[in-house]
């Protein structure tokens, strides 16, 4: 028999489906299944954006030779500390008798990006399968039903996905080669500063937010 497969964001956003859809489900390892569906999770990002050094060793010490770093062909990889989730998640989704896929990520960029990544490595995209986007302002049981019932194609929000793919590929670009660039102009006369032996200057989007916020208050 064919059968749904709805993927949260949290394990319990996941409970919250599960309940809504009243079907009688047996608890299994990182997800619960009945004849007709399966529910499953993510625990937040399941896949990152690889480190320079999987591209090539020589980025693995941090010169001025070296940059900028401007991969051609981004590489992704699962995260450690993830692993176990996403094998569940990615061999449910490549199941033979899951035909239909509702992608219940929050609704937003961040958790368009966080399925889509997951799919991505899965290679789920050229199994046929078809995929649908569910789009809830709330976790209520009405909204959880409506949401299901209205589900577009996932098609329907690659724009959103391509956004949320170019803001990912942004903040690595600009936090790895600035965090470099300053870390070795700068990072010796911050250490002296610091009374340190090292100093490394990083940059990044909530960093560079938090910097802003501590220089108000001096």
């Amino acid at each position: 028999m064919a059968k749904a497969l709805y993927i949260a964001e949290k394990p319990s956003v996941a409970q919250e489906f599960a309940k809504a859809l009243k079907l009688e489900m047996r608890n299994h390892n990182g997800y619960k299944e009945c004849e007709t569906a399966v529910v499953t999770w993510c625990v937040g990002h399941l896949v990152t954006m690889s480190y320079p050094e999987v591209y090539d060793e020589k980025y693995k010490k941090w010169s001025l030779e070296t940059l900028p770093f401007l991969p051609e062909e981004f590489l992704y990889e699962v995260i450690p500390s993830a692993k176990n989730q996403y094998e569940i998640v990615s061999q449910l989704l490549n199941r033979e008798d899951v035909d239909t896929i509702y992608v219940c990520t929050d609704s937003g960029r961040e958790g368009e990006y966080i399925y889509r990544l997951v799919e991505q490595m899965s290679g789920v995209k050229d199994k046929g399968k078809q995929r649908k986007r569910v789009w809830i302002d709330s976790q209520t049981e009405e909204e959880i039903l409506r949401g299901i019932r209205e589900a577009r194609d996932l098609s329907e929000y690659d724009n959103l996905c391509a956004a949320a793919y170019l803001r990912a590929k942004e903040d690595y670009l600009m936090g790895i080669n600035f965090t470099r660039l300053l870390s070795l102009r700068y990072g010796n006369s911050m250490a002296n500063f610091l009374n340190q032996k090292y100093c490394s200057i990083s940059v990044g989007r909530v960093m560079t937010c938090v910097l802003g916020l501590s220089l108000i208050h001096i």
